[in-house]
């Protein structure tokens, strides 16, 4: 049951913190960042798993795989914006964290562009002329 491991990550890490905060407000962002980049790297496998599954049935779908990648890089885009942005407003740096969330939307909509455009073309070969 890896949820429980999560958890436990997560309540260790919190009492540490809380204990850390008065004294030591340093230490205590850094045992936060640690804390989040190990809960992070613990789903690694778990991403990878799902990504690798989703990957074999578009291949056996006939899909192009160019357009699979272009979603799990969106995918990908979003959770590391995420992730960073939580890091950095834990830090309480609140306009920083709103700036990196807008450059993982900015980054979203460059890689959602061609498919996008695969979308409206094949709406407009649809729609009779």
């Amino acid at each position: 049951m890896e949820i429980i491991q999560v958890v436990g990550i997560g309540l260790l890490s919190t009492v540490l913190i809380l204990v850390l905060k008065e004294q030591k407000p340093m230490f205590a962002f850094l045992l936060t960042t640690a804390a989040g980049i190990l809960i992070f790297l613990f789903l690694i496998g778990k991403i990878g798993t799902i990504l690798g599954t989703l990957e074999r049935v578009a291949e056996s779908s006939g899909m192009e795989m160019i357009y699979i990648k272009t979603v799990f890089k969106i995918i990908g885009i979003s959770y590391i914006a995420e992730f960073g942005a939580q890091i950095v407003r834990d830090a309480g740096q609140e306009s920083i964290a709103s700036k990196i969330e807008l450059a993982g939307k900015v980054l979203i909509m460059v890689l959602a562009v061609p498919i996008i455009s695969i979308i409206i073309e094949t709406v407009m070969k649809l729609l009779p002329t």
